[in-house]
């Protein structure tokens, strides 16, 4: 990876436009073309190819008793074609639609009508909201529809008891709207293929901070009423919102970070200054910063990822704050999709990696700018092992392993999170930076591939048909079909990467690892040379690689259990909780009793999704399910609903379900069991 990671210069080959004004830019965006046809996107019921989005504004009046927001929704749009009778949106079966109306300025007089409308049947994530237009709105002509709505327990919006945020003190609601949550937050087309312009009002209860993924905020303290403006296209997914007790830090000259007043002072202390040096190295490498802001919110354990790329604000999982490593991987992943995903999007779910594995290519060169190439090449071992980790349980045809996954109809993109679209789609990436023979050459590809369709959506052959186009050579050279590295190959072959990165450049780091893993699964245990390796002045990233190699061997023959919690339970012990937790999973798996109060210690203070539901299915798939229920009927109370259905699955999969029902009073999700999270654990 040595190559792959050095600084980057420009060649004189290749030219990258300037930076443009703020004003120039949106001028830009407003006299964009439109691009070639958008692609068929099976996860989206709408109608999308017909209309042209010009801005999406909602009024919205948030209810923490009810647990509702009454909203008002306007879309701009412009109809594409002659005969189209009908606006069908993506909308939720929880959604109460009100009231549906169009305006329009026809034949010099403004009309306004209201509208028939009929919510039909589409998957279980999501219904067709179908609107019949007045034959006055011809093609070409613009037009508005008013859509008023109640919104109920949808997936997109996550509602939390003073009790599960981590002062205690107030409500707190936050939005999901990845993948394709946020049609139960308000109608639209929930394709990335389609991007618009935003603005928002917010009215919430007197003490309730609001924050939106947006360019500018205001706050009218009379009638406590937050307007939010973005002034940037973006996608459905990304319109992402936050209410609680919230309060802030300058941590950069364009960045503030976001928590909850008994966190903030480390949320402040951990991100103070290191934000903008990442922002830096990330415009160095790929252009200026087009968002203005970059501001972080820690979000409770509540939230169902480890972090979320929202324009301007990234949400991010508070429990992560204690694992240093693991937070500066995460907020730079998310920077780097401010270029790689957010300006540039996948146009449809099924080739994520888009986004996914450009972003995961683009976090490494900011980390080799800023922390160095050893501790790039070890993040990144411990990645790939995750990936063949992962391909070992799903198997090499498995067709979730493709770069073009092909979605039946009805599937969730959501439940096809997985690490085949970031550390395969990375490797590809890779491959390309490889193929021109320059990490510096490719950092101006990229820098030119940003410029060319930023605000865009793009499908693969957008890339790689302007990476040749940019490398002529390369495409003179055939490259796109060079025997078993053939593009269309990496794109739709299952299994794992066609080729991986050469990692020798973290060979200071990684072989201690290794070393010290051959010691403890040698046959005979060698003591004095075990005890010579100090595992107490390692990274994180080298001490939960050796734990996730030692878990892939449990059970381990008892005695050498024993002399791994005499060597390092009291030190693991007093680590974060990225550490803690696979140390945990190796007690459990090994049935090692003397350690057995920490497991439960552990799942008495932890309530995120990724700490605790790896345990308890490691729990329950051993001979501890009385354990597992016990602990959980004690702790459920303190547990967001979601979660304890998911806690409840694990347990109906692995139990007497009669039984299960009898213990816990929630009614079973009825979503897909997923596989364990352990190692996919990773960022949106």
């Amino acid at each position: 990876m040595a190559a792959a990671f050095e600084r980057p210069t420009f060649c004189c080959c290749r030219k990258v436009v300037p930076g443009s004004s703020k004003g120039e830019e949106r001028s830009r965006i407003r006299s964009r073309p439109r691009g070639p046809p958008c692609p068929v996107d099976i996860a989206s019921s709408s109608n999308f190819q017909h209309f042209e989005l010009r801005h999406l504004h909602l009024e919205l009046e948030v209810n923490f008793v009810r647990r509702q927001i009454e909203a008002v929704e306007v879309l701009d749009l412009v109809s594409l074609e002659p005969a189209t009778r009908s606006l069908v949106l993506d909308s939720h079966q929880s959604l109460l639609i009100r009231s549906v109306s169009a305006k329009c300025s026809c034949n010099s007089a403004h009309n306004s009508w209201p509208l028939s409308h009929r919510l039909d049947p589409f998957t279980d994530y999501g219904s067709s909201l179908v609107i019949t237009l007045p034959a006055a709105i011809k093609a070409h002509t613009n037009f508005q529809i008013i859509i008023k709505y109640t919104t109920a327990d949808g997936p997109a919006i996550w509602w939390l008891d003073p009790e599960l945020t981590s002062g205690n003190s107030k409500p707190f609601l936050f939005t999901h709207g990845h993948s394709v949550c946020n049609r139960s937050f308000f109608p639209c087309f929930d394709t990335p293929a389609v991007k618009s312009t935003y603005s928002a009002t917010v009215m919430v209860p007197p003490g309730i901070k609001v924050l939106m993924s947006a360019t500018q905020s205001t706050f009218d303290e009379q009638e406590n009423i937050y307007r939010f403006q973005m002034e940037y296209p973006v996608p459905a997914y990304l319109l992402a919102l936050v209410a609680g007790d919230l309060i802030s830090a300058d941590i950069g000259p364009r960045s503030r970070v976001w928590a909850e007043p008994c966190l903030l002072k480390m949320a402040t202390a951990k991100l103070n200054g290191t934000v903008e040096q990442w922002l830096s190295a990330a415009e160095n490498l790929f252009g200026p910063y087009m968002w203005e802001r970059y501001d972080v919110v820690f979000l409770p354990p509540s939230f169902p990822i480890v972090a979320m790329e929202n324009p301007c604000l990234t949400f991010i999982i508070s429990c992560i704050l204690e694992s240093d490593e693991f937070l500066i991987i995460d907020v730079i992943h998310e920077i780097a999709h401010s270029w790689f995903g957010n300006a540039v999007t996948n146009a449809t779910w099924e080739e994520m990696w888009l986004s996914e594995g450009l972003a995961t290519y683009a976090q490494r060169r900011i980390t080799t700018e800023t922390y160095g190439a050893a501790f790039t090449c070890l993040e990144t071992t411990f990645r790939l092992e995750a990936l063949h980790r992962q391909l070992k349980l799903l198997g090499d045809e498995s067709p979730v392993s493709r770069l073009q996954v092909k979605f039946e109809p009805g599937v969730n993109p959501s439940s096809l999170m997985n690490l085949f679209t970031y550390e395969k789609g990375f490797c590809f990436v890779y491959y390309l930076s490889q193929l021109c023979g320059d990490t510096k050459c490719f950092d101006s590809f990229l820098r030119a591939y940003v410029e060319k369709f930023k605000f865009t959506s793009v499908v693969a052959g957008d890339l790689l048909e302007f990476f040749l186009g940019f490398f002529p050579e390369l495409r003179e050279k055939c490259v796109d079909n060079k025997k078993g590295l053939e593009f269309e190959r990496w794109l739709n072959a299952s299994g794992p990467p066609l080729l991986e990165p050469d990692l020798s450049q973290g060979s200071s780091l990684i072989k201690p690892v290794e070393t010290l893993y051959q010691l403890w699964s040698s046959e005979t245990l060698d003591g004095n040379h075990i005890t010579d390796i100090d595992i107490s002045k390692w990274k994180t990233f080298q001490i939960v690689h050796l734990l996730d190699k030692l878990l892939d061997r449990s059970p381990l023959p008892p005695e050498v259990m024993m002399k791994l919690s005499k060597s390092y339970s009291a030190l693991l012990n007093s680590m974060n909780a990225e550490i803690r937790i696979r140390w945990l999973q190796i007690v459990v798996r090994n049935n090692y009793l003397p350690d057995f109060y920490k497991v439960r210690r552990f799942l008495e203070n932890h309530t995120s999704r990724m700490y605790t539901g790896p345990l308890y299915e490691d729990l329950c798939a051993g001979t501890m399910k009385a354990i597992a229920m016990e602990t959980f009927y004690l702790t459920q109370n303190r547990l967001h609903v979601n979660l304890r259905r998911a806690i409840q699955q694990i347990f109906a999969h692995s139990a007497n379900p009669a039984a299960v029902m009898t213990l816990l009073e929630d009614k079973p999700s009825d979503t897909t069991n997923p596989i364990s999270l352990r190692n996919v654990n990773v960022s949106a």
